[in-house]
């Protein structure tokens, strides 16, 4: 009807430019509209002052309107009016049509597959349409391209979709080709996330539109999907950790089902989850033991609820190395308390974590334990950098600020900042602003702004209980059910002692609060600083828990294991290595990122540092790292996994023929999977992609006017139309209402 009316598609003013191609200046034409309706007006109410003539102001007015309405029209059509399009040269260019060819294209909705009804769709005339105008080229595509003569190639087996590249590589091989358009027929499920802006930037560059044909429901009736497991890529031989899962559903909001993580066929931990809204994604975390030393891939998983769509996409795997290298925590208390006899016995059952201490006696006379030599803090406190940093963690109790000389509190700093080491402080006498660590240069150091005051530290009773923060934390889970956990720290033994901590900073987060003669404060702060990680304990009583709880009860010893393993954790040594992600789905390709720091843990920029890799079926590669530009210390190189299963990489790294140390990490590569999730149809990605480069998203049923929209285009080899407008019917048809119009109204007022 659109076409009938106005001669041309409507794609041809969507895409075109209206112009006058009259001699006469366009000024004219705008002058001459309202000069004929001043005219007009004019003439009309002369005729209403003549006696006689029965006509009312409202009619009046209506004439006056058609008639001025019918002049500007045919003054428009005076001026010639056209529409201008650039349009592609009929058989000279090249529309390429790029169709996915993955594994979730094989999706069945409404009878048949989505890859069928994307065939479907350019059988019943699309294509067909575009080749009596262009030449045309048939790609499929899954993580690369491949030219295909002939519809029938397609299987939709490939495990992976990665549209950007398979755009990048079709720009790379038609560079010399003219290249009019592109028609990407997908349900958008992109492995690699989107599509990079070099390859928007190089379609751009040769003004070539893509325009996207979706296929797929842009939802699901009925599914539960796991978006996301997060947890630390390292740990702790036998310690907690923390994990915490993303999913969504639909169709079963206020439904229960069971969140699992296990490794291999041993269930770590188990916990029933509530949905929520459909639609929105939803956070838990589950705490779980991670077991003995060893690369672990744990899957995390959501059971299956009766009528789910896609049950392949409840569960993802998520690799963590755990570790059992010893790790040793300096612990400096500045007078004997019974905190400093409680926490060095909890520590005796830690085979990982092992307290190394220094007690003040006297003023000028220190008490060891733990030493693994006699030379060991024989002149107390470390004042160089390779006596104190083979420590991960430092704990100080009871001390003041003013113990540690000006170059022994700048060490400090550069334990936790350069170092990456862990830092507590406790509270007491002599500890906190009451030992002048508020006002003195480690100040930026803690979690807290210390109060600007003394006494701060007394000795009465104050009960504790969990902060929000502390809920979902493995330091403070004392038992594994949540709700159970917090009634557990409620009725935890009351501490004979307090100190006031101030006013957590802005990044802090507090994981216990105390409550003491009605005044609610923190009690247990935590924050990450520079590399390492700062905490403060604002009591020296815990102790009573242990002396009141009944015989054999693990609260006491739990808590400050889990705490002085979440200290040491994380902290690096001379050689730190990562990947970005440990789990590469369908893509072997990973980049390796390697820290090195000498025994002063300052970067080593001319290391030599190496990768040696073994993975499944025998394979063994050494791979040689650079150095990043303009980061010191930090290298990196690039491998490909060719087949799937687990890998283990050793990084070395030596200084000369002097080896500066090691580190071990491992990743797995894992093929079709990624396949199964995120199902639905990528309208966003589509939508995005087609408007990014000039080009429109299109509705399967909708590709019958494919071959009008698909001329419109800078691309390739090019001309310009020029369409005259004043023949179009509805031109005519708007100058005969106007005329009828009028007539009517004139009748109506009789004096025609």
């Amino acid at each position: 009807m659109f076409k009938f009316l106005f001669k041309y598609p409507l794609s041809t003013f969507a895409n075109g430019h209206i112009v006058l191609l009259g001699t006469w200046p366009t000024w004219v034409l705008w002058t001459a509209i309202p000069a004929a309706a001043a005219g007009l007006a004019l003439l009309i109410g002369s005729r209403l002052r003549q006696p006689g003539v029965g006509l009312r102001r409202p009619r009046a007015g209506a004439i006056w309107l058609l008639q001025s309405l019918l002049a500007a029209v045919l003054l428009l059509l005076l001026w010639q009016p056209a529409v201008t399009t650039t349009e592609l040269k009929p058989q000279q260019d090249i529309i390429l049509f790029l169709l996915d060819d993955s594994r979730s294209m094989a999706a069945r909705e409404d009878g048949s597959t989505r890859q069928a009804q994307a065939v479907k769709a350019l059988q019943d005339g699309a294509l067909t349409a575009v080749e009596k105008k262009f030449q045309t080229r048939l790609y499929r595509f899954d993580s690369r391209l491949t030219r295909i003569s002939d519809l029938k190639e397609l299987r939709a087996t490939a495990p992976a979709t990665h549209i950007g590249d398979s755009l990048k590589q079709l720009v790379d091989e038609t560079s010399d080709l003219p290249v009019g358009a592109i028609v990407l027929l997908s349900d958008g499920a992109d492995n690699s996330g989107t599509v990079d802006l070099d390859t928007i930037s190089a379609l751009r560059t040769r003004h070539i539109p893509v325009h996207t044909v979706g296929f797929g429901r842009e939802r699901s009736s009925h599914d539960i999907e796991i978006d996301e497991a997060v947890l630390g890529p390292r740990a702790l031989a036998d310690s907690r950790l923390a994990a915490v899962i993303r999913f969504h559903q639909r169709g079963y909001a206020g439904r229960k089902s069971r969140l699992t993580v296990r490794d291999g066929a041993n269930v770590l931990a188990s916990r029933e989850v509530a949905f929520a809204s459909d639609g929105n994604i939803q956070s838990e975390t589950l705490l779980f033991n991670v077991g003995a030393a060893g690369a672990k891939a744990l899957q995390f998983s959501v059971d299956m609820l009766p009528g789910e769509e896609n049950p392949a996409n409840n569960a993802v795997t998520r690799m963590v190395n755990v570790e059992s290298d010893k790790r040793r925590v300096l612990y400096v208390e500045g007078e004997p308390r019974w905190d400093y006899k409680y926490i060095r016995r909890a520590e005796d059952d830690d085979r990982i974590v092992q307290l190394v201490s220094m007690l003040r006696t006297t003023e000028n006379k220190i008490y060891r334990q733990g030493i693994q030599d006699p030379k060991e803090l024989a002149e107390g406190f470390p004042t160089r950098p390779e006596n104190l940093f083979p420590y991960q963690a430092l704990v100080l109790g009871s001390v003041e600020a003013t113990y540690f000389t000006a170059a022994q509190r700048e060490l400090i700093r550069e334990f936790v900042d350069r170092r990456g080491g862990g830092l507590l402080l406790l509270g007491g006498r002599f500890s906190l602003a009451d030992g002048g660590w508020g006002v003195s240069s480690l100040a930026d150091l803690l979690p807290v702004v210390l109060p600007d005051a003394k006494n701060t530290f007394h000795v009465d009773p104050a009960t504790v209980e969990l902060a929000p923060a502390g809920l979902d934390n493995y330091i403070t889970r004392l038992v594994d059910d949540p709700a159970a956990n917090v009634e557990r720290w409620k009725k935890l033994p009351y501490l004979m002692d307090f100190q006031e901590p101030g006013v957590p900073k802005p990044g802090a987060a507090v994981l216990a609060t105390m409550d003491a003669a009605g005044r609610k404060m923190p009690l247990l702060i935590t924050e990450n600083y520079g590399r390492g990680r700062t905490a403060v304990l604002a009591t020296s009583g815990t102790w009573r828990w242990q002396m009141n709880l009944p015989v054999g009860d693990p609260a006491y010893g739990l808590f400050w294991q889990q705490l002085l393993r979440w200290l040491v954790t994380g902290s690096p040594g001379h050689v730190a290595a990562s990947v970005p992600n440990q789990v590469l789905l369908d893509d072997g390709r990973v980049a390796l990122s390697v820290e090195v720091r000498g025994e002063d843990y300052q970067p080593v920029t001319d290391a030599v540092v190496e990768a040696h890799i073994i993975g499944p079926s025998g394979i063994s590669a050494n791979v040689e790292m650079s150095p990043v530009p303009d980061l010191p210390g930090s290298f990196q190189a690039e491998w490909t996994a060719e087949k799937s299963g687990s890998y283990v990489t050793e990084v070395t790294a030596q200084h000369g023929d002097k080896p500066i140390g090691r580190d071990v990490l491992t990743f797995q590569r894992m093929d079709g999977i990624a396949e199964n999730f995120h199902l639905e149809q990528n309208r966003d990605l589509l939508g995005r992609l087609a408007a990014q480069t000039g080009g429109r998203y299109w509705r399967p049923q909708d590709l019958s006017d494919l071959a009008d929209e698909i001329s419109f285009s800078e691309a390739g080899v090019t001309t310009r139309e020029t369409r005259e407008l004043w023949n179009m019917p509805v031109v005519f048809i708007a100058i005969l209402l106007l005329r009828s119009a009028e007539w009517l109204v004139r009748r109506k007022s009789g004096i025609v």
